[in-house]
């Protein structure tokens, strides 16, 4: 979609106020931005429509599902590999959440939810097993914040 989106101020507000809490209410969200709920359910309708918005989803605590450790692997690929071939390489990998394939070096990053340092040694033994992969380097994350988790801060003087 090539048009222009022209969304002002509020369209934004909303959207912050949905990324930090996708289960607001109309009347919450209209509450912080001064308008009626069904005018904010207009609003919130076209977002998704134009496809700023392209769905909601739940924030999980892995720990509780038996993955808390998180882990970034560069991978790096033989020469011919072709990108969609990049993309694809950890299809069947349950504990690989997400593949980013890059410019310049690394190839790829690996996003990987794991038990364990063996869980993730297995992971990546799995990867290089591929054949295509000629190289990793892997990161374990000690802490993550997001924008999601930072408390709104006032538009006004404190």
């Amino acid at each position: 979609m090539t048009e222009d989106l022209q969304l002002d101020g509020t369209d934004h507000e909303i959207i912050e106020l949905l990324v930090q809490d996708g289960r607001r209410t109309l009347a919450d969200i209209g509450t912080v931005v001064s308008l009626s709920p069904p005018a904010v359910k207009r609003r919130l309708d076209r977002l998704i429509e134009i496809g700023v918005i392209t769905g909601f989803t739940a924030v999980l605590d892995h720990e509780k599902l038996g993955r808390p450790i998180e882990a970034f692997s560069e991978l790096r690929f033989a020469g011919k590999t072709k990108v969609a071939d990049i993309a694809g390489i950890a299809r069947d990998l349950p504990e690989v959440d997400a593949v980013y394939t890059t410019a310049g070096d690394p190839d790829a990053l690996a996003h990987l939810r794991v038990r364990d340092v063996a869980d993730l040694t297995r992971v990546i033994d799995l990867l290089r097993r591929s054949g295509r992969i000629t190289g990793t380097k892997t990161l374990m994350v000690l802490s993550t914040e997001t924008k999601a988790d930072v408390a709104p801060r006032s538009a006004g003087p404190s």
